[in-house]
């Protein structure tokens, strides 16, 4: 990854609200419920085709603008919603960037066919020496 938090901290923009919840009396005077605002396409940390990965894989968190959006109102405190925020942020787009391992296709080998051939022949053969001949 070719970001870290104060990089990133740059690019970001924040909303502040009030927010529901624990906080007595404060929770009707302070904002402390933070909206994390981050548009990928405006970022200079990132490389076009990291963009277009970005894009494709956080098209759920956009919000209308096409920016990524992340609330935080867990703590009573602005600053460490802020801190909360961005972690998430980092973390959510550190997953977005990992590239899953393309599966390559292996052909069985002629030998491990036949292993498995006859090990099914000795089974079927174990199985069909358990019946009793009613022939005689």
């Amino acid at each position: 990854m070719n970001f870290d938090k104060a990089s990133l901290q740059k690019e970001i923009s924040y909303k502040t609200s009030r927010s529901g919840g624990k906080g007595g009396q404060n929770v009707n005077k302070v904002s402390s419920k933070v909206e994390l605002l981050f548009n990928i396409n405006e970022s200079v940390l990132f490389t076009d085709e990291e963009k277009l990965l970005l894009n494709e894989k956080l098209q759920s968190r956009f919000n209308k603008d096409g920016s990524v959006q992340v609330i935080c109102d867990e703590e009573r405190s602005q600053y460490l919603n802020k801190e909360i925020a961005v972690e998430r942020l980092m973390v959510l787009l550190g997953k977005a960037l990992i590239r899953p391992k393309i599966r390559k296709k292996l052909k069985i080998s002629k030998a491990a066919k036949l292993t498995r051939l006859g090990n099914k022949k000795a089974q079927s053969d174990k199985k069909e020496n358990r019946k009793k001949n009613f022939d005689i």
